[in-house]
């Protein structure tokens, strides 16, 4: 059982990446990703494309992948999502329904449907062992950490940070704070690309993990959405803790019957709702 909850915390930590971008752009913009998943998958297909040309080069790709990232997203938000900001969200909703068509169709005709994955040079075979009897996988503890390391940031960034505070001011009242001088635009801007950020993060650790196909999106939309559920729109640890309580009950599901895992935290997402709506932590703090 205790191997069980560690597994499931080291993958709730793989959710909390996922999730991240998600809240972020909820929390800044109001404005419901619905290209979450197939962004995470875009950023595991580009990583898989990068990594040749730099050698094979693990950290140099990663560290290609991120700033390129930002670039697209802050690109992506001036040139379409900024059209589409509104106090009604469907404008939002449909803009980022079509751009997940368009990510997971120009995937599928540049690979096709087959999956694939990044060269690890072996980190995700390896482990660390905790006695004779008991061991941790590598590169589930480092996504672990980069999770937990994401969340401490962006929580210091919105708390500590003149950025943090434009932030939290176009969140409140645009109107109030482009009165005061803030660009919200050029605000957005920053918050969208930091979002893809992140999600390129989760995409290129999901492809060194294990495998992407361009079918992949909708169900890491799905994760990462109850994972924001349960915490909470847009507070980052309540994004931490719920991606944890996801990755918890899903392991544990899957130790009681292979079948059960996925269902079970689909059933764990219902109950939240229902008993929660705005979820465990549903504010971030200010």
């Amino acid at each position: 059982m205790i191997e069980t909850l560690v597994q499931g915390l080291l993958l709730g930590g793989l959710y909390c990446l996922f999730a991240l971008g998600l809240s972020l752009m909820f929390g800044v913009m109001r404005l419901t990703n619905i290209a979450q998943g197939d962004l995470i998958v875009l950023g595991g297909f580009t990583a898989i494309v990068v990594a040749p040309m730099l050698g094979m080069s693990i950290l140099a790709t990663g560290a290609v992948l991120i700033p390129l990232a930002f670039v697209v997203g802050y690109l992506v938000q001036r040139g379409i999502l900024s059209r589409a900001l509104d106090k009604d969200p469907l404008p939002s909703l449909v803009v980022t329904f079509g751009l997940a068509i368009v990510i997971q169709n120009g995937l599928l005709e540049a690979f096709s449907a087959d999956p694939r994955s990044l060269a690890s040079g072996g980190l995700n075979i390896q482990s660390i062992h905790f006695g004779e009897q008991f061991a941790v996988g590598t590169l589930p503890l480092i996504i672990f950490a980069a999770a937990a390391l994401c969340t401490f940031g962006m929580q210091m960034l919105f708390d500590k940070t003149s950025l943090g505070r434009a932030f939290r001011a176009v969140s409140d009242d645009k109107e109030v704070a482009e009165l005061m001088g803030l660009n919200a635009r050029t605000i957005f801007a920053i918050a969208t690309g930091l979002a893809f950020s992140l999600i390129a993060l989760a995409g290129f650790f999901q492809s060194l993990r294990t495998t992407v196909s361009p079918a992949d999106g909708p169900q890491l939309l799905l994760f990462a959405f109850e994972s924001v559920i349960i915490g909470g729109m847009g507070s980052f640890w309540g994004t931490f803790v719920g991606a944890m309580v996801l990755g918890l009950t899903q392991q544990i599901g899957f130790k009681v019957d292979p079948a059960w895992g996925i269902w079970l935290g689909h059933l764990v997402f219902l109950v939240v709702l229902f008993v929660r709506p705005n979820g465990l932590f549903p504010k971030t703090k200010g």
